[in-house]
């Protein structure tokens, strides 16, 4: 199967869509702030991220998971708390940090005007490992309309198992050849692939800040590599 024969598009969303690098950082100083602390946030919301995303991949392999993605932030946090001397932050702090900034990441600013002329040739799905209430708050914070949300605390299976993304097409009664995986990254896109997706990378250099993305450089193989949304949507011949 080629382009051509897509109907549905199926997002990550955590990075891809939305920044969550900006979110947590912000948190992060605004709690220090109040204590009088200083610390490099950038680098330790990166290490929140990376550690809680870790925490998340493969989860349901061998028993049910028993936590979602709001667990992790949180249980990650608390680690890095301890490791940081950070002892001054409170539970407000704790949960303001870990649960109210993540489920209000701001969406990159070239993704909400897309996204309904997306819709308008394909079905368009969050295809996520973040929590269900996550993707709800952000979609409403940022104006997003999804036909669909996945996410994989439903499915019982998180990605990058094949099963995940089985389900998905299976879900939207799809032959996995006929659906999109859009991402950022390439272990998700590559696993997608893997089971028969066709893939999309769209890259986001500043998702990790100064940083930089640990794996920035796209797998020649997707299908689709582009720089922005708007540039997405030319390639699937969306007008916009």
């Amino acid at each position: 199967m080629s382009i051509n024969d897509i109907q549905a598009l199926t997002f990550d969303t955590g990075g891809t869509v939305l920044d969550w690098h900006t979110g947590f950082s912000t948190a992060l100083a605004a709690a220090g702030k109040k204590y009088g602390i200083e610390k490099d946030w950038a680098t330790i919301a990166n290490e929140l991220r990376r550690r809680s995303l870790k925490a998340m991949l493969n989860l349901g392999e061998h028993e049910p998971p028993a936590y979602t993605f709001d667990g992790a932030h949180r249980f990650t946090l608390e680690a890095l708390i301890e490791e940081n001397d950070l002892g001054a932050f409170t539970e407000e702090d704790i949960h303001a940090i870990a649960y109210e900034a993540p489920h209000s990441f701001t969406a990159w600013a070239d993704f909400p005007a897309v996204l309904p002329k997306l819709r308008e040739k394909y079905t368009v799905a969050s295809f996520t490992i973040l929590s269900y209430l996550l993707i709800i708050d952000t979609a409403k914070r940022n104006g997003l309309s999804w036909d669909a949300v996945f996410s994989c605390q439903g499915i019982g299976k998180y990605k990058l198992l094949p099963e995940a993304y089985q389900t998905v097409a299976e879900y939207l009664q799809l032959d996995v050849g006929q659906c999109c995986m859009v991402a950022c990254h390439n272990f998700d896109l590559d696993a997608a692939k893997a089971v028969g997706f066709k893939t999309a990378f769209v890259r986001r250099p500043d998702e990790w800040g100064a940083e930089g993305p640990p794996d920035p450089e796209p797998n020649p193989a997707h299908d689709i590599i582009v720089d922005t949304f708007p540039e997405l949507a030319e390639a699937l011949g969306v007008n916009l």
